[in-house]
């Protein structure tokens, strides 16, 4: 009843250990959209920074790539770029462990307008200025805004400042500058005002990105969990088989136990089998 006990404890401190590091991408300057040669970079805001969080990304051309692979200079969890339209995709940190943060969508255009709207989700009732500029003339001409390929507004200074915004307001927004051509479109999410934790809110992306992002957790979570917990279930047995009522093995077991648990997900399944397997030997023998 006691190894029982025991094992559901695990179980929970487990589970509970998944979403301990946290990290939070920011971009700087705070845009979704960017001229071709804009210089970017790119930070994890973490909450453990033994996690080891890394700068990747997909792109049309590349899957997953870090940041001084193939692109960018890093520097820890930070990265800095110039960017080009091929530079355009979805942007996000990840740990060792696997544990991604949020995910934010950057486009780069070769045009000759853009639209700087928030790259990161922002909250109900806060108002958010969206600014329609140019690459070469300054940022006060005359602009027409769009939201779901809808006019909403021409403001006469290229901004406009949306009031108390609320998850109606959420969708698709670009931008229009007679003379000058058209941005392309940003998706603009809002989040529940009572959302406690940046790392928990939606990500900067149209919903069945999010919905990605929240499938691609589970399935790694699932993966690294697993094997974890069924390792902890064959050494609490062979220990209970071997000690059979040695008190003292007994102790020293459980203590043995407590520290397998303690281990980093990373890899740790495997140097249990392992483990158990020389045990194994080693008793039948």
């Amino acid at each position: 009843m006691e190894e029982t006990s025991l094992l559901w404890l695990l179980f929970l401190i487990s589970l509970l250990s998944l979403n301990t590091n946290q990290a939070r991408l920011t971009v700087s300057p705070s845009s979704s959209q960017f001229f071709e040669t804009d210089f970017v970079s790119l930070s994890c805001e973490e909450d453990d920074s033994s996690a080891g969080w890394t700068l990747r990304r997909n792109t049309s051309k590349r899957q997953r790539t870090q940041c001084g692979d193939v692109w960018g200079e890093g520097a820890g969890s930070s990265c800095n770029i110039t960017v080009f339209p091929l530079d355009s995709g979805v942007y996000w940190c990840e740990s060792r462990q696997s544990t991604i943060s949020n995910m934010v969508k950057l486009t780069v255009t070769g045009g000759s307008v853009i639209l700087q709207s928030p790259v990161l989700p922002v909250m109900e009732g806060d108002d958010v200025t969206l600014l329609c500029k140019t690459k070469t003339t300054p940022s006060n001409l005359p602009a027409a805004f769009y939201k779901d390929g809808s006019l909403i507004g021409k403001q006469p200074t290229g901004h406009m400042t949306i009031q108390h915004v609320s998850r109606s307001d959420e969708g698709l927004y670009k931008c229009n500058i007679s003379g000058h051509g058209e941005s392309p479109s940003s998706w603009i999410t809002v989040t529940d005002k009572h959302a406690t934790t940046p790392s928990s809110t939606t990500s900067a992306l149209p919903p069945d990105c999010s919905s990605l992002q929240l499938a691609f957790r589970v399935v790694i979570h699932l993966l690294v969990f697993c094997p974890y917990f069924f390792s902890t279930l064959l050494m609490m047995s062979l220990y209970r088989h071997r000690t059979k009522g040695n008190t003292l093995n007994q102790s020293l077991n459980m203590l043995m136990i407590i520290f397998f648990s303690s281990e980093l997900f990373s890899g740790s399944h495997l140097i249990r089998f392992h483990i158990l397997y020389v045990q194994e030997t080693n008793f039948a023998s």
